[in-house]
């Protein structure tokens, strides 16, 4: 079976430390979309370590890293991120396979990015300006290159054809790309770098692994309420960060998914712009940003704080066909006398829902809140949940009844060893 684990907000809830904990139960890890936009950050042996294309499964020796069709990789980042795991001496070339059918990322990429972006002006959306948006528009208008195509003896031919493409838009939006020589050099020589991987057709080798009875879980990266059809549109990736886009970013079918982690964090976070209904842009958030060190792994963006929004979390609970809850982050929310959750929203006529509406952007919803007492106290050390204190105890019960769904892990810190693990229970 595919266990799936993914983000129900908008990206940062801690996968990647979730990842790590749990690949020694399986023989294959796989990311299925996203690329340099995502920034999952791993903690242990006091190395902390941000992984961006790479699957979090690299560090498990044992377990095969699949970087899946649906990813879109950078050449250029990808071999920052292999020399950044020098110093850990894993077995790359063995346990990392790239699809051949994986978007690839061009120089003038992130060039577009930046020029659509500055065209927007105050509308503009957030982008990490990584060149992600291009490479998926290039991909969905069936003119953009794939990993594949680096093994062509066309592949220069190829990429200037695309390039002079990406060089007429550049100009008619007067935007300079004379850093291009520049970054050409590095990504020609990173390109030559890639091909000493494993570039294959990686939906066999995943099919494989399951004909032979290993486990794969599949790693998604940003989160649920970025996903381009059923996130805050227009302020949203490029590719389906839900459950089912791990059966098209890998290539298997539905009836192979098994288990669907759903990570979410104790509070509510978001980097760029875009609707945020619990925002708090006064000194309790500032507190929570600074407490949880809420910083972007990949921009170093101030990420975007604020309470718990239910109606977001339900919503990505039911598109996805949830089974069990990651709770991340409980230790950011120690600071607190009282901890606040959004229960529902209150729509302009003043009707009161817990679902959200179709346009969050255009519509003015109030969050209906309901307060928690804070447990004020550190959770360091804590590994069993009924060592926890009995507010945080409370906070957890609390959040599984109206979820409907048990809280398998409560993360009481960033190590990959801080966290509460409780076998599955009944809600």
């Amino acid at each position: 079976m595919v266990d799936v684990l993914l983000g129900l907000q908008w990206g940062d809830e801690g996968k990647g430390k979730i990842v790590d904990v749990l690949a020694p139960q399986y023989q294959v890890v796989a990311r299925f979309q996203g690329g340099p936009n995502a920034g999952h950050t791993l903690e242990f042996d006091g190395f902390k370590h941000v992984l961006h294309q790479i699957p979090s499964g690299i560090f498990r020796p044992d377990a095969l890293n699949i970087i899946g069709n649906g990813v879109v990789l950078d050449p250029i980042v990808f071999r920052r991120e292999i020399d950044g795991l020098a110093k850990f001496n894993l077995d790359l070339h063995a346990n990392l396979i790239i699809s051949k059918k994986a978007a690839l990322i061009v120089p003038t990429h992130s060039l577009l990015d930046a020029a659509y972006e500055q065209a927007k002006g105050a509308a503009k959306i957030g982008s990490t300006l990584r060149g992600i948006g291009p490479t998926y528009q290039d991909k969905v208008a069936r003119q953009g290159l794939r990993i594949g195509d680096v093994l062509s003896p066309n592949f220069r031919a190829k990429y200037d054809k695309l390039v002079d493409a990406h060089k007429a838009i550049l100009d008619r939006l007067n935007f300079d790309y004379a850093v291009l020589a520049e970054s050409e050099e590095k990504f020609f020589s990173a390109v030559e770098f890639l091909k000493t991987f494993k570039l294959t057709d990686s939906e066999y080798d995943v099919n494989n692994a399951l004909q032979a009875g290993q486990r794969v879980l599949a790693e998604g990266a940003q989160g649920s309420l970025l996903d381009l059809d059923f996130g805050s549109y227009p302020f949203v990736t490029s590719s389906s960060t839900m459950a089912a886009g791990a059966c098209t970013g890998l290539g298997i079918a539905p009836r192979q998914i098994g288990e669907v982690y759903g990570i979410f964090k104790a509070y509510c976070t978001r980097v760029g712009s875009g609707p945020f209904p619990t925002e708090l842009l006064e000194e309790t958030g500032e507190r929570m940003r600074a407490e949880g060190r809420e910083f972007g792994a990949t921009t170093g963006r101030p990420r975007r704080c604020g309470w718990l929004d239910l109606p977001a979390l339900k919503y990505a609970v039911m598109l996805n066909g949830v089974t069990q809850l990651v709770m991340m982050k409980a230790d950011v929310l120690n600071i607190f006398d009282t901890i606040r959750v959004c229960t529902h929203y209150q729509l302009p006529d003043g009707t009161i829902t817990d679902q959200l509406p179709y346009d969050l952007c255009d519509t003015d919803v109030v969050p209906v809140y309901k307060d928690f007492k804070g447990w004020k106290t550190s959770l360091d050390g804590i590994r069993v949940f009924d060592s926890m204190p009995a507010e945080l105890a409370g906070y957890v019960s609390y959040l599984e009844a109206e979820l409907n769904l048990p809280i398998s892990f409560v993360s009481t810190g960033p190590d990959r060893e801080a966290l509460v693990h409780r076998e599955a229970v009944g809600v």
